[in-house]
């Protein structure tokens, strides 16, 4: 790895070596825990801001509603993951202290007391102000006690055919021990007697999942008919006494719990990998329980039976003053019926290099294509992947897989491509979170397919985005690649914002067919000169790009950073941008998610500025921008600056080489970021996020909002016209090779 290492470094990224006494003072003091924010806390402030776009009232009420869900689903796998990994480091005699100094019981603690508050504001704001809302609008989600008597035998009706045949009470007594629940199940907790006395008797009831957890009740044919919701689980409690003959309910109380859903494979043993997961996955279901919610008016001693049921203390229990799970509203989201009370649709642009019917391998010898989605419309890289299993001059296709739809088009092709006779390889991310039984669904289908499926490297999740095409071309075998920010996933390509590189240029290509054979065969790494790839070299290449910017503030060069994560946890890069602000290198830092920097302290991060955006876009994409003293370097990444992605993952960082593209990101695509002032939010020394607005005669600028109106004028100015038009300057970017003399002579550097 030392070799590889030494190859990849070249002569402008090395720095002068320092004394050994001199690192380890600067390492005292930009390492001291008092400058890091805790990873957990910080990844908390990031789903308040998602909270406080519920709470934005200049948003549409639907979207608000989104963003309620948004913020309940994401606390669920907070749960399920980071909350179970602390609870397990708690009960372990050799729990690490993270940079920050907290124990793991000291942040388990500041977790709870910020998680309460937050859930409080989650649910004053469903009762308080959008359940009114809603109400003006015609849309009323009711209370079982609230339906007139119409309303509420068509409730019974419904309940008695199509719920209650799938109710199954649980005896839990001498008998019968309490049964394990599945995670995030919802269930009723029954109390009861004999109708002639006797002792209290107890019962589960758990929601069924079959039905939806929201009812739509049935309306008129008048547009003007109200929309009525009532919650399943409320149905069931109006009515559970059906379940139990001959007894005496006394209480019923809802509950529902969160179990730890991470998935623990030991690969050295596993002998087949698929197997092992698909067993994983099972059991993952059925955890260790991590968190209890109940309603707000459970008693204490349901509540603390509850506790002893799951193994949990009250620490562990979250008290709800409204739905147990505001994942269950999604039924009002997806209403198109709502589509006034939701965002202007927004249809994805086709770039003008890339029109209809298109020959892309004919475009792509001529001109590298940068795409920004989904501004720009993802369904070119589909159809140039279905082309692409069609064309009988295309050989191989090579291809990473972390994040894939149900539906996926892309396995699809590649299953046809297979089927045609095609080397196909698939590297498929087992463990892909949240994600894994549909990636062994197409795991297997590949397989049957003729596809090589390689499930990854042992002990690495694979999380690059990499697809590489062999043509053999009427002058030469060529290849073809497609590296991306974004997983190769049409649906959240739509609401993710990600870069596409589709080029032909020779080095950068031939460095691809090196990782995949890195990644498929037995050989080494062996260095690279463009990519940078985790877990061999990335990291020790950007500590150098940032220490390069720091030597080049203290020569009196120009120095600068920008990059745009989702997420900056890794110390030593943190240390050493404290070392370069400290050096006066001006640093902007793009961070959507968790950041663990504290900017704008004195003497260490003066010089940093920290903004996170949160908009109607998930953010994902991410840049990294050295300013190398007026010969800038710009590189896209799948990677975020977190240990794991530099050490536990293949991750790939490939260059912007061409002179406009780059500038295109430097001058127009990264500043629209920094000069937000709508959905940007800057972090405070103590952790805090802030919301920024336009001050004295600072424009309203929001970036998203501006990427959408180019996409639109762009796409109405191509309709308009059938002569192929020039791309906006801004998004998409698409730039022809600096030397394309000849189609036939693509070696040309882009």
């Amino acid at each position: 790895m030392a070799e590889a290492q030494a190859t990849a470094q070249s002569e402008e990224e090395s720095s002068a070596i320092a004394p050994p006494e001199a690192v380890q003072s600067a390492r005292a003091r930009f390492g001291d825990p008092k400058n890091f924010i805790n990873r957990e806390l910080s990844w908390l402030e990031f789903n308040r801001r998602v909270l406080e776009e519920a709470q934005d009232p200049s948003q549409p009420l639907i979207e608000r509603v989104k963003f309620l869900t948004i913020f309940s689903s994401n606390l669920d796998e907070f749960f399920e993951i980071r909350v179970a990994g602390i609870k397990q480091q708690m009960q372990s005699e050799t729990s690490e202290i993270g940079p920050d100094g907290l124990s793991p019981t000291e942040t388990f603690n500041r977790i709870q007391k910020t998680v309460r508050e937050l859930v409080g504001t989650q649910c004053k704001l469903w009762k308080d102000e959008l359940l009114p809302e809603l109400a003006k609008n015609g849309i009323y989600v009711r209370e079982m006690a609230e339906l007139p008597a119409k309303r509420a035998a068509w409730a019974h009706r419904y309940f008695q055919q199509e719920v209650l045949p799938m109710l199954t009470p649980l005896a839990v007594d001498a008998s019968h021990p309490f049964p394990h629940l599945l995670n995030r199940s919802h269930n009723l907790l029954v109390r009861a007697k004999m109708q002639r006395g006797g002792e209290t008797l107890h019962a589960i009831v758990q929601v069924p999942r079959a039905v939806s957890r929201l009812i739509a009740m049935p309306r008129g044919k008048s547009v003007d008919e109200p929309w009525e919701y009532i919650y399943l689980a409320s149905l069931i409690k109006q009515y559970i006494g059906e379940l139990f003959p001959g007894l005496i309910l006394d209480e019923v109380h809802a509950f529902r719990v969160t179990r730890n859903s991470d998935l623990y494979i030991d690969e050295e043993e596993a002998e087949n990998l698929l197997r092992s997961i698909e067993q994983e996955l099972r059991r993952s279901s059925r955890g260790n329980a991590v968190r209890l919610e109940v309603e707000a008016d459970c008693p204490k001693d349901v509540l603390e039976l509850l506790l002893r049921f799951f193994d949990l203390t009250e620490a562990d229990a979250y008290k709800l003053d409204g739905p147990l799970s505001m994942t269950h509203l999604m039924p009002l989201v997806t209403n198109d019926a709502f589509a006034k009370l939701k965002d202007r649709p927004f249809q994805p642009a086709r770039d003008p290099a890339l029109p209809p019917h298109v020959d892309f391998f004919e475009v792509l010898r001529r001109q590298d294509v940068l795409l920004h989605h989904p501004y720009d419309s993802f369904d070119q890289i589909v159809e140039w992947i279905e082309a692409a299993a069609r064309d009988p001059q295309v050989l191989a296709i090579k291809i990473t897989l972390y994040r894939t739809s149900g539906d996926s088009p892309i396995v699809e092709a590649l299953i046809d491509a297979a089927n045609a006779g095609k080397q196909v390889t698939a590297i498929v991310e087992l463990r892909a979170r949240f994600d894994e039984a549909s990636n062994i669904q197409w795991a297997r289908r590949l397989e049957e397919a003729g596809a090589h499926v390689i499930y990854g490297v042992v002990g690495l999740k694979t999380h690059s985005k990499a697809l590489l095409i062999v043509r053999r071309d009427t002058d030469q075998l060529r290849r073809y690649v497609h590296l991306g920010t974004g997983n190769y996933h049409s649906r959240t390509a739509r609401i993710y914002t990600d870069f596409s590189l589709l080029t032909s240029e020779p080095k950068l290509t031939e460095e691809v067919a090196i990782v995949f054979n890195t990644l498929t065969g037995l050989a080494g790494y062996p260095g690279l000169k463009k990519l940078m790839v985790s877990p061999f070299d990335m990291h020790s290449r950007l500590v150098r790009l940032i220490e390069r910017e720091r030597d080049n503030a203290r020569a009196g060069k120009p120095a600068r950073i920008v990059a745009k994560l989702n997420a900056l946890v890794d110390q030593e890069i943190i240390e050493k941008l404290y070392e370069a602000s400290s050096a006066d290198v001006s640093i902007d830092l793009i961070v959507r998610g968790i950041c663990c920097l504290r900017p704008k302290i004195p003497g260490l991060s003066d010089n940093i500025r920290v903004i996170s955006i949160v908009g109607r876009f998930l953010e994902h994409s991410r840049i990294f921008h050295f300013e190398n003293a007026g010969q800038p370097k710009v590189f896209l990444s799948s990677a975020d600056w977190m240990p794991r992605n530099f050490y536990r993952r293949i991750e790939l960082a490939f260059p912007v080489e061409n002179s406009a593209l780059r500038d295109q990101i430097i001058n127009e695509v990264l500043p629209s970021f920094l000069h937000d002032r709508v959905k940007a939010r800057e972090l405070q020394p103590d952790g805090k996020y802030r919301r920024l607005k336009p001050e004295g005669t600072e424009p309203r600028a929001q970036a998203q909002w501006h990427f959408r109106e180019v996409s639109r004028e762009r796409t109405k100015k191509l309709s308009g016209s059938k002569k192929k038009q020039r791309a906006d300057k801004l998004v998409p970017i698409s730039v022809v090779h600096e030397d394309s003399a000849a189609a036939a002579r693509p070696s040309q550097k882009p």
